[in-house]
């Protein structure tokens, strides 16, 4: 049984790129979205991705397929918003542990059938726990800065359902990603440890964090070290940190990441910033080009792509990963 903690000493990890931009191109329709079972389901569907994993299973393992195929070593789960936070938009509160299940089912076979093609370069799959739509941090209501969305338990309750289902449907990492709130990271957390101790059972933790502009900070006003700080205190495998930003507007906090941990780092930024359509330009061999400086300079252990990237993206970050040795970890003074 291969396991994650000796193949990151071994080589740098390639992570999947964007699900949802993979998503897009498959152009799937209100009655796609809904399929046979929810034909006639009260509340509009189109857009509600992890619903795809009971309707459309086939398109979920077409892209972990290709996302392998491309070189990843590690694919995410298609559940970033599979908490009854999040589905309370969708009214499918009540979906939650089946829709992460059958999530983790469905990358956990395809990632099974490339690791039996290919022993020596096992394949993994991550549990995505995004960031739900509510702050624990702040207000929504300008007028009423006291006021919160959602509360700590409500958080470590919704995030428990998540994880419990997503460890039965066989997942090998929990990843908590796409951070702007570091009190919802730690709510995640908090959830997995008490998780874990019920089960008796070991989990490899990956926390990736979110820098949402210039200023260096997430959403919820931490810089780079006191984000590390707040989340240091459980044994983690990875930290790090994706999406908002590309390669090369990520790379001075990764810096300051990987020179004030002693857990192993990972990134996955995006192809780029956006245009003026949201889209996003930065093509494989321009972001290949990117990731190598992070290479050179001993940055990242786990590397991959967030918001516009595609296997072509992974597949040529896979290419320049594998001619350099992953960051060594030392004893931060």
């Amino acid at each position: 049984m291969a396991n994650i903690w000796d193949e990151i000493q071994k080589r740098i990890l390639v992570l999947d790129g964007a699900m949802g931009t993979m998503l897009q191109q498959y152009n799937f329709t209100e009655e796609q979205f809904r399929g046979e079972r929810f034909k006639d389901y009260p509340s509009p569907l189109k857009g509600n991705n992890d619903l795809l994993s009971l309707t459309q299973p086939e398109a979920i393992a077409e892209i972990h397929h290709k996302y392998f195929e491309a070189g990843a070593d590690i694919v995410e789960t298609n559940t970033f918003s599979g908490t009854t936070i999040a589905m309370a938009d969708y009214n499918m509160e009540d979906l939650v542990y089946e829709l992460n299940l059958q999530s983790a089912k469905i990358a956990k076979k395809v990632a099974d059938e490339f690791t039996a093609k290919n022993p020596d370069k096992p394949r993994f799959v991550a549990g995505s726990i995004g960031p739900t739509n509510r702050t624990a941090s702040l207000s929504p209501d300008v007028n009423d800065p006291g006021f919160r969305a959602v509360t700590f338990d409500e958080l470590r309750i919704a995030y428990q359902q998540q994880v419990e289902a997503l460890l039965d449907g066989g997942v090998d990492i929990l990843l908590v990603e796409t951070i702007f709130d570091t009190l919802n990271a730690k709510a995640a957390l908090f959830a997995i440890d008490e998780v874990k101790e019920r089960r008796n059972i070991d989990v490899p933790i990956m926390v990736s964090g979110t820098i949402t502009d210039a200023s260096g900070r997430t959403l919820s006003g931490q810089t780079v070290e006191a984000f590390l700080a707040s989340i240091s205190h459980i044994p983690l495998l990875s930290v790090g940190f994706n999406c908002a930003l590309g390669a090369d507007q990520l790379k001075p906090y990764l810096q300051r990441l990987s020179s004030n941990t002693t857990f192993y780092t990972s990134a996955h930024p995006n192809a780029g910033l956006p245009n003026a359509f949201g889209e996003y330009d930065q093509t494989p061999e321009q972001m290949q080009v990117l990731i190598e400086e992070y290479l050179k300079d001993d940055l990242i252990n786990i590397i991959g792509g967030c918001c516009g990237t595609i296997p072509t993206h992974i597949k040529a970050i896979a290419e320049v990963a594998e001619k350099y040795q992953p960051r060594k970890i030392e004893e931060i003074v």
